[in-house]
């Protein structure tokens, strides 16, 4: 295992260089290609990825092909950092998905979803000013509310995602009188039910129900979503990560080893 551990870390590494090259390339087109704020939000990600990608894995080439026992050292420290990293944001992000922790919060909500089902952290993150307004953007950039003209309130509500449903329309215990798609009219008496986002509702296309709460909760409950699929491939990348780990500690013993053996030689 030792003999062939240098040959497994060399291709390994050849892999993730040419992975990093590709996401600077990528990163680099995004930057060129793309003008919306929603899209450009991707560039940064890809940047810091490859040249992550790209630096570690010249110390591991370094380190493995060339037998240079610093750079070896080197990655071997990078990649504890890294699963390091990975074991707290996959903890931090379990725990800030987990709705046991939001249950004793603020019970505010529409029908079964409430606030109180997310993290305060969460909540503080994704509803703050800033980061709503962003939001905003990319829902119209997406174009997450532009329907077929022509269909009937069922129509729409069947082929409507969940957050098409939050965001696009006011909530049905408003008791708007339906005209199309993203149009709905106010009773005279005023909406059926207290409930704000009743209020909050308007007609406007950049408007719509882009404030309400069903809205946010949408969005958060998406979130929570990604965010657990995030951590079940923290764990994977954790567990690869941990046997190439394994592996470049047999390859720095290798590359000892033959420093030893040479250095006997010479004074042999």
């Amino acid at each position: 295992m030792i003999r062939i551990s240098n040959g497994i870390i060399t291709l390994l590494n050849i892999l993730t260089f040419v992975a990093g090259f590709a996401a600077l390339l990528m990163s680099a087109w995004l930057f060129i290609k793309i003008e919306t704020p929603c899209e450009r939000n991707l560039r940064i990600p890809f940047l810091v990825m490859g040249g992550a990608l790209l630096g570690v894995s010249t110390m591991g080439l370094l380190g493995s092909c060339c037998r240079f026992n610093f750079f070896m050292w080197l990655y071997l420290i990078t990649l504890f950092l890294l699963m390091l990293g990975l074991t707290v944001f996959t903890i931090f992000a379990i725990i800030v998905t987990n709705k046991s922790i939001g249950r004793e919060l603020s019970g505010k909500g529409v029908g079964e979803q409430k606030l109180g089902d997310y993290s305060h952290w969460l909540q503080n993150y994704v509803l703050n000013d800033e980061n709503w307004d962003k939001i905003r953007v990319c829902f119209d950039q997406t174009k997450l509310c532009s329907f077929e003209a022509g269909k009937d309130q069922n129509q729409y509500s069947n082929y409507m995602s969940s957050m098409q449903s939050g965001c696009c329309k006011p909530p049905s215990v408003c008791g708007l009188v339906f005209q199309n798609a993203t149009s709905w009219k106010m009773p005279a008496k005023g909406p059926a039910d207290p409930s704000p986002d009743c209020r909050t509702w308007s007609n406007e296309q950049t408007e719509l129900c882009y404030n309400c709460l069903s809205c946010k909760i949408e969005v958060l409950e998406e979130i929570k979503k990604e965010w657990k699929i995030l951590s079940l491939a923290n764990v994977c990348i954790l567990v690869v990560v941990g046997i190439i780990y394994t592996i470049s500690c047999c390859a720095l013993r290798n590359n000892q080893s033959n420093g030893y053996q040479k250095y006997k030689g010479h004074y042999a």
